[in-house]
């Protein structure tokens, strides 16, 4: 198994810093300072909502002060790979809504895009700005040898814990400023200001001026809401719920205390299905009437797409390299996790008579949720869960239980490993860009391979080292 800082014979070179300083600070003021951090984090009220569970739904997702640490040179490999994927996924949401290449090249099954319940016929035609449907992509990367990087999955609807990667790095300097000192540490500070560069560069056709941009929010009980707020206050936009907005005269508006303004790019954090009464859920109490139709004429962008959840789907996953050769015409950098989908006979025979060795997962699942991970189920648990495989072949997919690389941890009796994995956001507007870092996510318990805060995982700071 692959750990990050090497062992205690040979560190590995990123890691030397960081080594000494986890030496000279001690365990105890180490863990004496990470209660310092979590009572920093719930007094500014940066927790995690998890709901239907009990007792009370607002968390704390563990932090732990060891950082990660990519090399300079790691961290080029994964900026390059990270781009041409967001590049390959924004094409293909491009042409499977407009002539769908390649669907008609037979690269990708028909039916496993047109009978998803991802894929919005409502978008068939619409020509987004920049032709950019993801304009924030979450890609889930994992590591499982010195140069073996692969990717778990993507997320181009809405993916979430940038916060955390700011607030994190925040944290360090706060606490430990001289463990910066001197050492060529890349920043991440830039994000937000990047993240309003993206969103003003897709303002539609219609606006004319410098754009008003807004974060529509679902409200104060979602469970990212700290985030939204988080990434509003340092864009300097309003942060906005549904009944701050309206439509007239085929553009969106946004009651101020000094009348109307109009909007003219929304950076959305409310699923597809309630961002318009009229166009999707009826029942919707979240949406904005209208606000689809004004979408389409070109006059306002929403961010991202509407439709962009096909990118999404674990299902299609399978098939992003052929993407990144069918539109780019390129080699793929990072390479897929080796995956079976039970869609498909012979995979979801060899699927149910090998249970015990792999990682089942909902094409359409999140959050570490309706997973089955064979090594660490009972027989019982197999059992049933070979039943919902069979009930709905075309609903899952598998993948080997891989040897995750490890992190310094600091648990209970002192450092140990801990599962971690990574998740870089790229942002795309009029080209993709990403600021040297990402979110580390640790599996907390040992023997873990669950890193998903609604499942317990915790966040590190990453660093990216400079040359």
């Amino acid at each position: 198994m692959f750990d990050e800082m090497g062992t205690p014979e040979a560190i590995r070179a990123p890691y030397l810093d960081v080594a000494q300083w986890v030496e000279a600070t001690g365990v105890d003021l180490l863990k004496l300072r990470r209660d310092e951090a979590e009572a920093i984090f719930r007094r500014i009220g940066i927790t995690f909502a998890v709901y239907g569970e009990g007792a009370d739904p607002e968390r704390l997702i563990p932090f732990d002060l060891v950082p990660r640490v990519f090399s300079a040179a790691e961290w080029r490999r994964i900026d390059r790979g990270v781009k041409q994927r967001a590049r390959a996924l924004n094409a293909f949401l491009y042409d499977v809504y407009h002539r769908g290449e390649i669907l008609k090249a037979g690269v990708i099954p028909e039916a496993l895009v047109y009978r998803n319940s991802a894929f919005l016929s409502e978008m068939v035609g619409v020509e987004p700005p920049g032709r950019v449907y993801s304009h924030i992509v979450g890609i889930d990367i994992v590591r499982t040898g010195d140069s073996d990087f692969y990717v778990l999955e993507d997320n181009c609807r809405t993916p979430s814990g940038v916060s955390y990667m700011l607030e994190n790095r925040e944290i360090m300097m706060r606490m430990f400023p001289e463990l910066f000192r001197g050492r060529m540490v890349e920043p991440v500070d830039a994000y937000p200001k990047e993240l309003y560069r993206t969103l003003t560069e897709v303002a539609p056709p219609a606006c004319k001026g410098e754009p008003t941009v807004v974060l529509l929010t679902p409200g104060s009980l979602n469970s990212a809401y700290y985030e939204h707020s988080f990434l509003a206050d340092l864009m300097g936009i309003e942060l906005v719920e549904p009944q701050d907005l309206f439509v007239e005269n085929g553009f969106v508006w946004m009651r101020t205390t000094l009348g109307p303004e109009r909007v003219d790019v929304i950076y959305r954090r409310i699923d597809d299905d309630y961002l318009d009464p009229l166009a999707f859920r009826p029942d919707s109490m979240l949406g904005v009437a209208g606000l689809f139709d004004v979408y389409r004429a070109g006059g306002v962008t929403i961010c991202s797409a509407p439709g962009a959840g096909i990118g999404d789907d674990k299902a299609i996953y399978c098939f992003v390299p052929n993407m990144i050769r069918f539109y780019l015409g390129e080699t793929p950098i990072l390479q897929n996790v080796p995956t079976w989908r039970c869609a498909v006979a012979d995979d979801l025979t060899y699927v149910l008579e090998h249970l015990e060795e792999l990682v089942v997962k909902e094409v359409h699942g999140s959050g570490g949720y309706g997973m089955l991970i064979g090594p660490a189920a009972s027989k019982k648990e197999r059992a049933d869960y070979a039943e919902r495989i069979k009930a709905d072949p075309d609903g899952f997919i598998a993948q080997p239980t891989l040897q995750l690389s490890t992190a310094p941890t600091l648990a209970s009796k002192g450092l140990a490993p801990r599962h971690v994995d990574f998740r870089p956001f790229c942002l795309v507007g009029r080209e993709a860009r990403l600021v040297p870092g990402g979110l580390t996510r640790v599996a907390m318990r040992e023997g873990s391979l669950v890193v998903n805060s609604s499942q317990g995982g915790g966040v590190k700071d990453t660093w990216v080292l400079s040359e």
